[in-house]
């Protein structure tokens, strides 16, 4: 798929502020207010619906699988807050986990690098694992990486009692250094030619990137907020690292949910923040342009971001039992999701639900978009 069939990311509308410091907020228009009110009830009881002035919920068959608890929803439309809902005991302060958001935010460290000048796609990776030249995973890429094609072994599975690569590497002998862990494992095909889903490719990702912009911890989590959370105001943001002094890029950024509204707002726009572009131009482009399809899945991956097949070109980030940040450049709108839906329910509960909640929404007759 080339650029040329992308859905066009809309531009922060003239007069909107940017949410740098407070989020601008707003009523939605343009909305299905009855089906709307319908999702928030499913997501969190009727209560929620009439506090956003529904009369009445629509009952739910016993086709819709439970969601589990929702901690967060947020709608971001046309660069203003318009829907806002916690649940219990979370509110606008609380700070949530990305789990595989986290993903999403090291494809953008990785995009402000190249930005500057700082690294390449093309160049390998040289990780100390891989330093002999007969090695076939000494040919591994940034670019490999980022579209989750190095070759390597990996089984990313989340089920106890499982044999799961991922809950080893976060849980178990490899949590102290996770992207050694994962680059240890022996390559099983040629770097570039098959796709797998691996957090460990994301952690090896990670450490190259901390390799590239200083030594240890103190100098990633510098880079981090100088160049992606202090512009958009993600002030909450809090990365984990690892024993190593990795950050846990596969998993691990604590934010609040209009924090993560903002990264979402920043692809929306196309990687420019406030009149200064953060990213590189085709960076968002790379993140949305489908690498793959994914067997277990009704999307496809991009670069550490997935695509939903939809006509508005929604893409977005995903996490462990349903976190979402949801970008519809059709209907200019961000969704955030944050809670705890089941594994054992699979992802098509929580993607039909995200879809049910755009297809609230219509284009904007007063924007044309």
């Amino acid at each position: 798929m080339t650029s040329e069939l992308l859905v066009a990311l809309p531009a922060q509308p003239e007069g909107v502020p940017w949410p740098t410091d407070r989020w601008p907020e707003g009523d939605a228009h343009d909305v299905d207010r009855a089906r709307l009110d319908a999702e928030l009830a499913r997501a969190f009881g009727a209560e929620s619906a009439r506090a956003f002035g529904a009369e009445s919920t629509r009952a739910f068959g016993p086709e819709r699988v439970d969601l589990g608890e929702s901690h967060a929803l947020l709608v971001v439309q046309g660069g203003r807050l318009v829907v806002e809902e916690y649940g219990p005991g979370v509110d606008a302060s609380s700070t949530l986990t990305s789990w595989s958001m986290a993903k999403s935010m090291l494809q953008a460290v990785v995009g402000m690098l190249v930005l500057e000048g700082e690294l390449s796609v093309v160049e390998p990776v040289a990780a100390p694992e891989w330093t002999d030249p007969d090695d076939p995973r000494h040919r591994i890429t940034v670019h490999d990486l980022l579209t989750m094609r190095p070759g390597l072994e990996w089984l990313e599975d989340y089920i106890d009692g499982e044999v799961s690569h991922v809950i080893e590497m976060l849980f178990g002998s490899g949590h102290e250094d996770v992207a050694s862990y994962a680059a240890s494992l022996p390559a099983v095909a040629p770097p570039g030619e098959r796709y797998v889903y691996s957090s460990g490719t994301s952690n090896i990702l990670a450490r190259f990137v901390g390799d590239r912009v200083g030594n240890g911890r103190d100098d990633t989590d510098a880079f981090l907020r100088r160049a992606l959370f202090d512009p958009i105001g993600m002030r909450s943001a809090t990365p984990r690292y690892d024993a190593a002094g990795t950050w846990v890029g596969s998993s691990y950024v604590y934010a609040t949910a209009r924090d993560f509204a903002r990264f979402g707002l920043l692809y929306l726009r196309d990687g420019v923040w406030d009149g200064q572009r953060l990213l590189p131009d085709g960076w968002v482009d790379r993140a949305r342009t489908p690498q793959a399809d994914d067997p277990e899945r009704l999307e496809r991956y991009g670069d550490h971001w997935w695509v939903y097949p939809c006509p508005h070109g929604s893409f977005r980030c995903s996490g462990y039992e349903g976190q979402a940040i949801v970008c519809v450049p059709g209907l200019d709108l961000v969704i955030v999701r944050l809670g705890k839906t089941p594994t054992e329910a699979g992802p098509d509960p929580l993607l039909l639900h995200l879809a049910e909640i755009v297809a609230c929404f219509r284009r904007s007759a007063r924007s044309g978009r």
